[in-house]
């Protein structure tokens, strides 16, 4: 998908988990969003192998955040970097076309002598006209609130894995 990363909109989210023990799987198994709000396909997963940059997650999301009585919406992003640092792993991936954002997101666990943090770097606009049309008093609120989940989420994942 075309787009020009410096007329994006850059979005940080963190969360803080009080831990120094990770286990990384939760993140490389794409194990970001709560079902009720994303499903999700990987082609490292269908090929039995791990995470590498080329490779393509197919996404279907819920709206409202319900697997019942929902629109399902199919969507594809492609992984382009796999962060590997002393104290820092994560992965980030663009939007393919036909996604309603256009843009980068990257995903990361950072740890320090106390504490590992999860954190969301996004660069994003609508991909379309109805996104651009809606962003105000759906896009965005729905981005915010799947944000805020996947934070819990991902948090919550790390201390039941300790």
């Amino acid at each position: 998908m075309g787009y020009d990363k410096n007329r994006l909109t850059e979005k940080v989210s963190t969360i803080d988990i009080t831990t120094d023990k990770v286990d990384f799987k939760v993140l490389f198994d794409y194990k970001i969003f709560p079902d009720n709000i994303m499903t999700h396909l990987t082609e490292w997963k269908l090929n039995n192998r791990e995470m590498k940059a080329g490779d393509i997650i197919v996404q279907q999301v819920f709206i409202p955040p319900t697997k019942t009585f929902s629109q399902k919406v199919v969507f594809g992003v492609r992984i382009n970097e796999i962060i590997e640092e002393p104290t820092k792993k994560g992965f980030s991936y663009e939007t393919l076309d036909g996604h309603v954002e256009k843009g980068i997101s990257t995903f990361t666990l950072e740890q320090t002598d106390e504490k590992t943090i999860f954190k969301i770097l996004t660069y994003s606009a609508p991909g379309n006209i109805l996104t651009r049309a809606l962003g105000p008093i759906f896009s965005r609120p729905y981005q915010k609130y799947s944000t805020q989940q996947a934070l819990k989420n991902v948090k919550q994942q790390i201390k039941k894995s300790i």
